[in-house]
């Protein structure tokens, strides 16, 4: 696709699944690289190829172990940059720190901020990620960042389900905006969730459903869950106003076993996400359905070499695209 570029991409822990389906899209091999970690929790890198002059690609996601995966990507820009990489553009599909993107409460971090600075300045000279927590996160980083979406993946998956009579459901009035874009592509319906939380324990109350669900088959759509709480307690208020089958699409899927167990007793027919973060508590559950992006972040990649627009992807994938994400997981609808 690129055959004239010097480019070579590499897998962090977390990224290696998502990076082999990048590469087998570009046609690219994955580089050899190492991390071990030591007993007492330390953590390793070696990149085992000369990466001189090269523009490097790493692959890692901050997702199942935010630290850990958020530490290593310091010491991978630090490596790559030692060893004279030509730029080092960090593929993070899912940025888990988004979520502290604010100081709404005395005497806390923001600790999106203080990552997006770290990885800057431990040598990353650009970023690719995926439906950040809040769009206003891009303004976090100095360097350039394409944000791409997961809306053209998963309403192409709404699509080959059927979506006759059907309404797209956001658990609350934050994500209400990019729910309508959701349902814009669909040209169905929104309702929204009207949704309280007290703290930081991960569970948040759906109070009321603003909008007509009676009769209604629901599409619930949300950034990601960690422990189904929200997408549950929705689904009940959502049975209990008269909708019919209800299921779940999720830019990112961090969800937690205790989560997973939650959606198997709950009134949620099937949750669909994208591969943004390889989850082992989904794996074998019947409810839990996944589409991949990797050839999105593939296709921008080979378009920022060649010097062509990424944003006509916003709306409409290319077939192959499509396709290659449906085939690497598999999914069948």
């Amino acid at each position: 696709m690129f055959d004239n570029v010097n480019v070579s991409i590499f897998a962090g822990s977390s990224g290696q699944v998502f990076a082999e389906r990048m590469c087998s899209f570009m046609g690219k091999t994955l580089g050899s690289s190492e991390v071990i970690t030591f007993s007492e929790g330390n953590t390793f890198v070696r990149v085992n190829e000369s990466v001189r002059d090269r523009n490097v690609l790493l692959v890692q996601p901050i997702g199942m172990h935010s630290n850990d995966e958020f530490v290593e990507i310091l010491f991978w820009m630090d490596a790559f940059k030692r060893a004279n990489a030509a730029t080092v553009t960090l593929i993070m599909p899912y940025f888990g720190y988004g979520k502290g993107d604010k100081k709404d409460e005395p005497r806390v971090s923001i600790r999106a901020r203080v990552c997006a600075e770290c990885m800057e300045l431990a040598g990353a000279d650009r970023f690719v990620t995926m439906d950040l927590h809040a769009p206003q996160l891009q303004g976090f980083f100095k360097r350039p960042l394409d944000h791409l979406y997961a809306i053209p993946m998963l309403t192409e998956v709404a699509k080959r389900l059927g979506t006759e009579n059907a309404v797209v459901v956001s658990p609350d009035a934050g994500y209400a905006k990019q729910a309508r874009k959701f349902a814009d592509v669909l040209h169905l319906p929104i309702a929204i969730g009207d949704k309280s939380r007290a703290d930081h324990t991960e569970n948040a109350e759906v109070l009321e459903v603003i909008g007509d669900v009676n009769g209604k088959n629901c599409i619930i759509t949300d950034d990601f869950t960690i422990s189904g709480g929200t997408l549950v307690n929705l689904a009940e208020v959502l049975k209990a106003r008269g909708a019919k089958d209800i299921i779940a699409m999720l830019s990112h899927n961090i969800i937690s076993k205790r989560g997973v167990e939650k959606i198997n007793a709950s009134p949620i027919k099937t949750v669909y996400s994208t591969d943004t973060v390889s989850n082992p508590n989904i794996v074998g559950e019947e409810k839990f359905k996944t589409v991949s992006v990797a050839p999105m972040f593939a296709e921008t990649i080979v378009r920022y070499y060649n010097y062509q627009s990424v944003s006509t992807m916003f709306s409409k994938l290319p077939d192959n695209i499509v396709e290659a994400g449906f085939s690497f997981t598999g999914l069948e609808v």
